[in-house]
């Protein structure tokens, strides 16, 4: 079941991207988009219908995404097996406990004194 969504999610999403990628850009502020008219006549659709449809089909496609990602979020959660770090039995093991003697080691006795280099 959530292979199956995640697959549609993954679907959705990148539709979203190819649709937003479509639409033609309204702001201008970098000289880009803008009012300029792209001229050509006799089309299927004039250019305000592709913008609704577009903007219809983004908000769709939005929407199923938004219910997948809740829905996956759902599932996640209810596979989950609720644990506490206060409840754990034993201590995490590390990766030095290996190299990690178990009994100290025995006092060395300390080194004699060298000669002084100056004689």
């Amino acid at each position: 079941m959530t292979t199956i969504l995640l697959v549609i999610h993954l679907i959705i999403a990148i539709a979203l991207v190819g649709i937003i990628l479509l639409q033609r850009s309204e702001g201008g502020g970098l000289g880009i988009g803008g009012s300029s008219g792209s001229g050509g006549g006799g089309g299927l659709f004039t250019t305000k219908e592709t913008a609704n449809l577009l903007t219809r089909t983004t908000a769709i496609l939005a929407t199923c995404f938004m219910a997948t990602s809740l829905t996956l979020a759902i599932l996640a959660n209810q596979s989950a097996e609720p644990t506490s770090i206060l409840d754990a039995e034993e201590p995490a093991s590390t990766p030095f406990e290996a190299t990690m003697p178990e009994a100290p080691l025995e006092a060395m006795p300390p080194a004699a004194p060298s000669a002084p280099l100056g004689e």
